[in-house]
């Protein structure tokens, strides 16, 4: 099952339903008005849908019409919580390296969450408006669950079912203001602007094995300005699964149905166990700039590709084993943001 937001009807959209080959859709408003009101109520709402979108699939439905991604907010356009983790530890490892920070050895064994803005999210093809490209401007690539209500102190072993939804995500990064603010001990806030997912959202079975053990095993892909910038796997070298980052995120609160959880940027290692290369060396490429950058000075002793620019186009998307989209794409421009007069 695939579900989306129309930006109309509201702060928190329009709930409709998206056939598996992202063509047509149906709005649902004699089940739920918006995502959030179908999470609240995911055991009622959710075999409804369901019913709906076998039709859908079947053939013509009533009320359908053509899915268009750029009429899409993000699947939860606001969100009572959006909690990111560093899943892949060989991103967090590389990153620091470039700002010259030491990894502690539990950063292997517990993971790093940050809680990030939720109260407005971009949609997938909504432009990233910021105002000086001096705060260096990164995308980062990265899955996201969607969770009902999660009990606080939840087993990682018991965690897994409260996996509803799964989504892609841009976490929008401004590296030059990473180090000030992490320097003040009290974790990121102005370098962290807000984030954009994918069109649509999608029921874990859609994935079929490509979901197993809390990873989703499929090249994660990224292009810069047309071109392939990164396709690593997002269920190699994964080193916390979901499950494990819903525990962690659980431990001292409970989570409230629609609470996201990011996996971080999707980083895979070289076969050789080196960190990575780029795509135009035959490599899996990277999910964020940041990383490419801080192999670039390993390898050559200085950065060579640039953050983001005004101009710039970001590409996200995860194809299935036909090579057909999953979630749709997330597809955005930079652009300078001038603010209102006065």
């Amino acid at each position: 099952m695939k579900l989306a937001s129309l930006r109309k009807g509201g702060r928190d959209g329009t709930l409709i339903l998206v056939s598996r080959d992202l063509s047509r859709a149906v709005a649902v408003p004699e089940i739920a008005r918006t995502l959030q009101q179908a999470l609240d109520a995911w055991a009622e709402t959710e075999p409804r849908l369901r019913a709906v979108a076998e039709r859908l699939e079947a053939g013509p439905l009533d009320g359908e019409f053509p899915f268009d991604a750029e009429a899409c907010a993000s699947p939860l356009p606001r969100a009572y919580q959006w909690a990111d983790g560093s899943a892949y530890v060989n991103h967090v490892e590389l990153v620091r390296k470039a700002r010259g920070a030491e990894m502690p050895p539990s950063f292997w064994t517990d993971p790093l969450m940050y809680q990030g803005g939720s109260d407005s999210f971009l949609g997938p093809r909504e432009p990233i408006r910021l105002a000086t490209e001096e705060w260096g401007i990164d995308f980062e690539a990265e899955i996201a669950v969607i969770t009902d209500d999660v009990p606080m102190g939840i087993a990682e072993a018991a965690a897994l079912p409260h996996v509803k939804l799964l989504m892609l995500v841009n976490d929008v990064s401004l590296r030059s203001l990473v180090p000030g603010e992490l320097a003040k001990g009290f974790g990121f806030f102005q370098s962290k602007p807000s984030s954009a997912f994918s069109p649509v959202a999608v029921t874990p079975d859609e994935l079929g094995p490509a979901w197993r053990e809390g990873k989703l095993h499929r090249p994660l892909r990224s292009w810069l300005n047309g071109e392939l910038f990164g396709e690593p796997d997002a269920g190699t070298d994964m080193t916390f699964a979901f499950p494990r980052l819903i525990a962690h995120a659980a431990r001292t609160r409970p989570l409230a149905a629609g609470t996201i959880i990011g996996s971080g940027t999707v980083s895979n290692r070289d076969p050789d166990g080196g960190p990575g290369r780029p795509v135009a060396e035959g490599g899996r490429g990277y999910s964020c700039i940041a990383e490419q950058r801080t192999v670039e000075t390993i390898r050559h002793g200085a950065a060579r590709t640039p953050f983001l620019r005004f101009g710039d186009r970001v590409r996200i998307e995860m194809p299935d084993a036909e090579g057909r989209s999953i979630f749709g794409a997330i597809d955005q421009v930079v652009e300078r943001y001038r603010p209102p007069a006065g």
